[in-house]
């Protein structure tokens, strides 16, 4: 069965400016989704930020395996009753992958639990992306070490909790270092952090890029079934626990309660 995948875009700065229309005639959520497509083990598709609830109904959440988020100029927009339907389909299982200044997102705020705050310098400046975990299933089919000619500068310290692994570290032409791309797990799910793709800059379209973010599908998809209820925190009855108990001490809640915890 095919890694069901959604890429969200934003899909405001392709309306807003020639300069980004010109390099994603279509937007860049198209351009991503269609450079996966050549996998015949993803099926892809796209929603944005103009659909009825962000296209990311509930239902349509319960049908994807993972999710690739990207957002910058209208992240106050995201409506939150989906940022916390999206949170809860991590928790659950779902993986998601984080572009660029996705940093910023409610979503990955949220997950985050941290500011997720950074500098940054827009100069079109070279960025070398240096592989740090070699063997990694993310890193597959890439050389040691690739460069985008062109790329938004983001720098050190980043704000965000200590990763399970970081995959990559940048350097740009100014002097700046890094993390660009950093793993995570929040309950069931996976998530990758991935730094290039400014908007004015051609980023999705090199094959490196591409063949990353195609990586990050496989490893973030989790074929085990889905948790049903997230956020259940049960009850367990006395006559239920593993061993044989004596009730003791005052009790807040009756019997079969399901108390907050």
């Amino acid at each position: 069965m095919a890694i069901r995948t959604v890429v969200w875009g934003e899909n405001v700065h392709e309306q807003k400016s020639k300069v980004v229309q010109e390099i994603y005639p279509d937007g860049m959520h198209t351009c991503i989704a269609r450079a996966l497509a050549a996998d015949t083990a993803l099926s892809v598709t796209t929603a944005t930020l103009q659909e009825p609830e962000h296209g990311l109904t509930k239902q349509r959440l319960a049908e994807t395996d993972v999710l690739i988020w990207w957002g910058h100029a209208a992240h106050g927009d995201v409506d939150d009753k989906v940022v916390e339907r999206v949170c809860e389909a991590v928790w659950a299982g779902m993986g998601l992958i984080f572009l660029h200044s996705a940093h910023f997102s409610k979503p990955f705020k949220r997950l985050m639990g941290a500011p997720c705050n950074l500098s940054w310098r827009e100069a079109g400046e070279r960025e070398r992306l240096w592989v740090t975990s070699r063997h990694h299933p993310i890193t597959r089919g890439l050389p040691d070490s690739f460069e985008l000619e062109n790329e938004e500068m983001y720098g050190e310290p980043f704000g965000v909790p200590e990763p399970l692994e970081t995959v990559f570290v940048s350097w740009f032409q100014g002097g700046e270092v890094f993390r660009s791309g950093l793993t995570y797990r929040r309950g069931a799910g996976n998530i990758f952090y991935f730094r290039p793709g400014h908007e004015t800059y051609p980023t999705y379209h090199d094959a490196n890029v591409q063949t990353v973010i195609r990586n990050a599908v496989h490893w973030a998809f989790n074929p085990v079934q889905r948790i049903a209820d997230p956020n259940a925190a049960p009850n367990v009855p006395v006559d239920k626990a593993p061993e044989k108990i004596e009730e003791r001490g005052p009790k807040l809640h009756k019997a079969g309660e399901a108390g907050l915890r």
